[in-house]
């Protein structure tokens, strides 16, 4: 997911099912939690939500993704596959990812390859 399609919920985070395909690239099928030809069954849709609405720990959960919530602000952040972690850290080459300067401008990783990079993250809080 990109900032562009982040989402701010309410506790629990829940979301109306027709949002998975624009928030996570999965629809909830009768066949399960579909994306393009790969699906996860659901062994318990009633574990997901309702009918109308999932809760997003749910739906990371069934995908093998770890999720963390911030009931304060009202976010949720859904990380990457297990195999896309377990391979990032074995060949130890960091995944593109963009972030934006202190002006608003973005700055992709990928805009950087075969220069040597230093990454500084801090917070205020």
């Amino acid at each position: 997911m990109d900032a562009s399609s982040a989402a701010v919920l309410e506790t629990p985070p829940v979301v109306a099912t027709g949002q998975l395909p624009e928030l996570l690239g999965w629809t909830l099928k009768p066949e399960g939690l579909c994306r393009d030809e790969r699906c996860v069954l659901v062994p318990d849709r009633a574990a997901l939500g309702t009918a109308d609405d999932v809760d997003l720990r749910a739906v990371a959960d069934l995908l093998d993704r770890p999720v963390v919530t911030d009931d304060v602000a009202g976010l949720v952040a859904i990380g990457t596959e297990r195999n896309q972690r377990r391979g990032a850290l074995n060949d130890a080459v960091a995944p593109d990812f963009s972030l934006p300067d202190v002006n608003g401008g973005w700055h992709s990783f990928a805009d950087h390859r075969s220069k040597k990079r230093l990454l500084v993250a801090f917070s205020s809080w």
